[in-house]
């Protein structure tokens, strides 16, 4: 399976979504310091949020296969410039977050995402786990005997 990192600002959903990935339940947990774990690097907002940090988010992504920009579907404005994917030399996927909650605009996030150079764009919710097998079909790779339907589930 294909490692990715996860980018994005605090509160957007990156540890919630690392937990879904992982299939574990999903505890409150901030992010403190780069967690590295089989197929997910988890970074603080911060790094994203602050200039002074965000070399530390280009030098781990070179630990990654996949960079992964996460923006929630409640977000009032993006952190990410225009046209930034082409900037690193890794594959570079938009992941709108939180689509379950109610005041929830993930077409405003999607749109903001191609913006910002993302060509494969998902759609995810860690607590319904919706998309959630979508993201982990996108990491397998040939070789890799296990599939997963649109919630994550293991199928055959």
């Amino acid at each position: 399976m294909r490692k990715i990192i996860l980018f994005g600002r605090s509160g957007c959903g990156k540890t919630t979504l690392t937990q879904a990935l992982r299939g574990q339940d999903i505890v409150y947990h901030k992010t403190q310091y780069i967690n590295h774990y089989d197929a997910v690097i988890d970074t603080p907002g911060e790094y994203a949020e602050n200039r002074s940090l965000g070399s530390a988010l280009a030098i781990y992504s070179y630990e990654a296969d996949v960079v992964g920009l996460l923006l929630s579907a409640i977000e009032p404005y993006s952190i990410f410039p225009p046209n930034i994917a082409p900037c690193v030399n890794r594959e570079v996927v938009g992941i709108v977050t939180q689509i379950d909650r109610s005041d929830a605009n993930a077409n405003q996030a999607e749109y903001w995402l191609k913006l910002a150079g993302c060509k494969t764009i998902f759609r995810v919710s860690s607590y319904t786990r919706e998309g959630i097998g979508k993201v982990l079909n996108h990491l397998r790779e040939d070789g890799d005997n296990v599939c997963w339907d649109d919630n994550g589930t293991l199928s055959n």
